[in-house]
């Protein structure tokens, strides 16, 4: 079987993208550059053509309680309008997958899914809410990200619809160039913007406009690198089926005190009152040194952790990881030895995330 196409794929293969397969789509890595993109994010407006990720549209009676006894985070503080970063768990506690519950009120909740769990999280949503009608848009629609500074004021030449008026992690239903849009102040960059999502035939239409109004598009590599230098985590590599939320570093999501029922409870619920035996933190390496997923962390020539995400920060200009390490050595300050092919090189825990906006 082929690879699936988004919407914005000629666009993008006419402007000489660098492209490869991901999650079964074929995806731009770059464009100018991971450099430029990456810069033009943190100092204006670029765009990412994220069509490929899962679109869900759930709807029925009591919608939200329904989803709750999936999610370890208290939907019951959802009003239409606003959003909940959260995580789908196993019985074991592990991440099936982070997602984005957007409620839309009228008993309906648009969720955004990563693209290589689109099809196991269609499956599991099938399972468990038998009461529930699932729309699977992924195919059927594109999304575009507009992140940056200038994000806001890029987007709002294009719409009717006040932005200004829509806080973070809001989300509203209006127009984009006259085409009907769901736009939601959300992103994986660690800067202000929105995530647009129109029929696919709307998409191309926007892209150009977005470019016209000085936009950069960018591609998988520098949606990569703003992504872990905010600290933000990628299933599959920070964050799995094997991982809990409270070791993840997402115990910010798990309301114990507020969900009395949800799968994976019992064990999270254990972990919270033992504590975890491991962490993910955030590490700043010595010298132009890079980690890479699955370099070992090692103590006394044994490997007691894992790096799962690093590059050579370009906003910071030296080398940042994530990596599970024992909970002793997880205390900012602590000093870890990553082995680097044949040699030990010194990383320092250090505060997440690495980079924030307007610091």
């Amino acid at each position: 079987m082929g690879l699936l196409r988004t919407p914005l794929y000629d666009l993008c293969v006419q402007a000489n993208a660098r492209m490869t397969a991901f999650s079964g789509w074929d995806m731009p890595v770059q464009f100018s550059g991971i450099k430029q993109e990456h810069g033009a994010v943190r100092t204006g407006v670029g765009i990412f053509d994220i069509s490929h990720m899962g679109k869900f549209v759930l709807r029925g009676d009591n919608v939200l309680r329904s989803l709750q006894q999936l999610v370890p985070s208290n939907l019951g503080k959802l009003v239409p309008g606003k959003a909940q970063y959260t995580v789908l768990l196993n019985p074991q506690g592990g991440i099936i997958d982070d997602l984005i519950v957007y409620d839309e009120g009228d008993n309906q909740v648009t969720l955004i899914v990563n693209a290589a769990t689109t099809d196991k999280d269609k499956a599991w949503l099938l399972e468990h809410l038998t009461d529930v009608d699932l729309q699977d848009n992924s195919q059927d629609q594109g999304l575009i990200a507009v992140q940056g500074p200038k994000a806001v004021e890029t987007l709002q030449r294009l719409t009717d619809t006040d932005l200004s008026a829509i806080p973070r992690y809001n989300h509203i239903r209006g127009t984009v160039l006259g085409h009907p849009a769901f736009l939601a102040r959300t992103g994986y960059t660690g800067e202000d913007g929105f995530e647009v999502m129109v029929d696919a035939a709307a998409a191309a239409p926007i892209w150009q406009a977005l470019q016209e109004q000085g936009a950069e598009p960018c591609g998988l590599g520098a949606r990569d690198t703003l992504r872990l230098e905010a600290a933000m985590a990628l299933y599959g590599q920070d964050i799995s089926d094997e991982t809990t939320p409270l070791e993840g570093g997402l115990g910010w999501l798990v309301h114990l005190d507020k969900v009395s029922e949800f799968i994976g409870r019992d064990v999270l619920a254990k972990q919270k009152a033992d504590g975890v035996t491991r962490r993910l933190v955030g590490l700043q390496l010595e010298g132009r040194n890079i980690a890479r997923h699955d370099y070992p962390i090692v103590h006394n020539e044994e490997t007691v952790g894992i790096v799962t995400s690093g590059t050579l920060s370009p906003t910071l200009g030296y080398p940042v990881a994530l990596a599970y390490v024992p909970v002793e050595m997880a205390k900012v300050g602590a000093v870890v030895n990553v082995q680097i092919r044949q040699k030990t090189v010194l990383a320092t825990v250090v505060k997440k995330p690495f980079y924030k906006a307007g610091q």
